[in-house]
């Protein structure tokens, strides 16, 4: 098992009718209620001879952003993976089905 500053995590959520598939070094339920945190964005490397189009928006996109939260109901799938995989957008296709949520907790 990799050490915890090893880890890597593939995040697949929607966005506006898009499929994001993102990496990160850190994921973990925030703090403020039904919202994911995602920390540590991870990109390939600038010196590759091809530049992925898809790639490079995401890039652009998460540029200077320190950390990113996520509607828990837009989440699709987290995987933790061995090595980052190329980071890509995707249309929506087809149906993607909420994750279910349950009520807030009431305060006293």
């Amino acid at each position: 098992m990799a050490n915890k500053e090893d880890r890597i995590y593939k995040v697949i959520f929607v966005n506006q009718d898009q499929v994001f598939e993102i990496y990160a070094k850190h994921v973990y339920q925030s703090d403020m209620w039904g919202f994911l945190e995602v920390e540590e964005f991870v990109f390939g490397n600038r010196s590759e001879l091809v530049i992925d189009p898809g790639e490079e928006k995401l890039k652009n996109q998460f540029n200077g952003v320190k950390r990113s939260y996520i509607p828990s109901h837009a989440i699709i799938r987290i995987d933790e993976v061995e090595h980052e995989g190329t980071p890509k957008i995707t249309e929506a296709k087809g149906t993607i089905t909420a994750f279910p949520m349950t009520p807030a907790p009431k305060k006293d």
